[in-house]
């Protein structure tokens, strides 16, 4: 008797431990383009998002799911039941990043919206629904594109730099010029209407390529020299995706501008990990 008691006891601990820690574990949710998304590895693949590389700087009791893909924009990522899919997944006290905006900027008609008109009434769907699921919304603007050259070729599919090969660059400008235009103020905007906690991404990355400089800023992208990496044997231009090392400091760094604004995540981050990438970058 006294043995069964024993094991019953022993029983209802465990399943009040583990309970409890199903509790504790937090999802963080990533919605976005191919500069937050996961990439395939195989072959020595060089090209990540940084969502693929932001689970390292949080500690264990949160999981990083990241559902961003390649060449979506917030319409096509509705449109294709990819948010309905999230919004599935979705509990209580879960978080969602929200990062869109490099293809909705395109001229295609299943990807683009309007900045002010449709862009932001997307960005208030994927708020308000992920609160009626209970589910925290975090709103970003577009990451910036690597751009030292004034006048910006529109044309160009962010898509289709992965067939690029390496050339010289056209530099005519010290600074970085904006690609993004209005499509980087609807989620501030939006950010404040409906009181969601917002991550100035551009500016973090701006700031960054700008610290680093011409030559510097191109060892975050897939730039590579031919025969400098197995995997582009002809190298590459493509200024806007990263390679494993610039998405590893973009992470970071959009981590710790996260840590400052929802501080309720920063109590489950590793800041130590973020001081010291934030050191190294000075």
């Amino acid at each position: 008797m006294k043995r069964t008691r024993l094991i019953f006891a022993l029983f209802t601990v465990l399943m009040l431990t583990s309970a409890f820690t199903m509790r504790k574990t937090v999802t963080v949710f990533m919605i976005g383009d191919s500069t937050m998304a996961n990439k395939d590895t195989t072959g020595g693949k060089q090209e990540r998002g940084w969502g693929m590389m932001l689970q390292q700087y949080f500690k264990e009791d949160v999981v990083v799911d990241n559902h961003a893909v390649n060449g979506r924009s917030s319409k096509s990522f509705i449109d294709e039941g990819r948010w309905d899919a999230v919004l599935a997944k979705m509990k209580p006290g879960d978080y969602v990043i929200i990062q869109f905006g490099h293809n909705d900027e395109k001229p295609a008609a299943d990807r683009h919206t309007d900045p002010g008109t449709t862009f932001d009434a997307n960005l208030r769907r994927f708020v308000q629904e992920s609160r009626a699921k209970g589910g925290i919304p975090i709103l970003c603007n577009a990451v910036v594109r690597r751009n030292f050259y004034r006048q910006v070729d529109s044309s160009v599919d962010d898509e289709s730099l992965r067939n690029t090969t390496y050339e010289d660059e056209k530099v005519n400008s010290d600074t970085l010029i904006d690609t993004h235009g209005a499509y980087l103020i609807s989620p501030k905007n939006v950010a404040k209407e409906l009181d969601v906690p917002f991550i100035d991404a551009n500016r973090v990355t701006h700031d960054l390529e700008q610290h680093l400089g011409i030559e510097g800023s191109r060892k975050l992208h897939m730039w590579f020299r031919p025969g400098e990496h197995p995997s582009v044997p002809k190298g590459r231009k493509d200024n806007t995706h990263y390679n494993i090392y610039g998405a590893t400091v973009v992470a970071g760094l959009l981590a710790d501008e996260i840590a400052h604004q929802v501080p309720a995540l920063k109590k489950k981050m590793d800041i130590k990990k973020i001081k010291k990438l934030k050191r190294k970058l000075k």
